[in-house]
């Protein structure tokens, strides 16, 4: 199968893949950022977080980071697939919106928090459509302050999915505590975590590389995120499984390893309360 690309830019920050056009797509992945998907025609069925939507046109699905999902759109004499695609990594954007808490708490969000509905039907009365046009536009010129325009043109969509299709994850994100001391911690326990997961974690280790004591790290983190620095690994290193599993071939004992040199019994049981499943019958359903 070959797609019709009218635009596609592939920075190391982001990939920004515009009015793709394929007559069939069957794929299955995660990414290590996060990914929105815009779709202007289309049908078939997208599936995330074992919750299936139907494709529709002007339909705007948004993936956060490392989160398993599968598109499926069966070929169909005269009906084509298009979509843009963008895959952004999130710090790419941070010192774009130093300037503006609320909207940099906002997209945080969108990256780590709990989305009451990831899938909006319907996007097209909104100022997307036009604003993945004029990123594509802007992409494409050679001008010396391009990069800023891009950079600037990103804020806007973040400001305008806060605006419109996630109005109400906006509303959640607002009512969230502002920036402390504290917060700032928890923010970075997460960070230490999520570039260590796939080591044997050590509460010492990681208390001493922020000169923090063991217990105001485990306090600081429960209180900010609801949840225990164990819980948090879980979720990482399953949500990391999930992807090793539906991308490659690696056998169960090699991805117990891998997410943090587990042992094959502990991960399977760890995976298995998670998922509802065992790892190889998660592999089975997805493919």
């Amino acid at each position: 199968m070959t797609d019709k690309t009218k635009g596609v830019f592939e920075p190391g920050s982001f990939l920004f893949h515009y009015r793709q056009i394929s007559p069939e797509s069957y794929w299955h992945h995660a990414h290590r950022g996060i990914e929105m998907l815009y779709i202007y025609e289309g049908h078939g069925e997208i599936r995330v977080d074992n919750r299936t939507y139907p494709i529709r046109n002007d339909s705007l699905v948004w993936f956060q980071p490392y989160q398993v999902h599968r598109v499926a759109v069966p070929f169909e004499p005269g009906r084509s697939y298009i979509r843009t695609n963008l895959t952004l990594d999130p710090a790419y954007l941070e010192p774009y919106l130093a300037p503006f808490p609320g909207l940099g708490r906002f997209f945080r969000h969108l990256c780590k928090g709990n989305l009451r509905e990831p899938f909006v039907p319907s996007a097209r009365d909104t100022p997307i459509r036009d604003l993945l046009e004029r990123i594509h536009t802007a992409l494409n010129d050679s001008s010396p302050g391009r990069d800023e325009d891009v950079g600037l043109l990103l804020l806007n969509l973040i400001r305008q999915l806060r605006e419109h299709p996630f109005r109400d994850e906006a509303d959640a994100a607002a009512g969230a505590a502002p920036m402390n001391r504290a917060r700032s911690h928890a923010e970075r326990i997460t960070e230490w975590l999520d570039l260590h997961y796939k080591r044997p974690f050590k509460l010492e280790e990681l208390a001493e590389s922020l000169h923090l004591s063991p217990y105001h790290v485990s306090h600081v983190f429960k209180k900010s995120a609801g949840m225990t620095l164990s819980e948090y690994l879980i979720r990482r290193r399953v949500r990391e499984a999930c992807a090793l599993l539906a991308n490659t071939s690696k056998s169960v004992q090699e991805i117990a390893s891998e997410v943090g040199g587990l042992s094959t019994s502990y991960f399977c049981q760890m995976f298995r309360k998670a998922k509802g499943l065992s790892p190889e019958q998660y592999r089975q359903s997805i493919r």
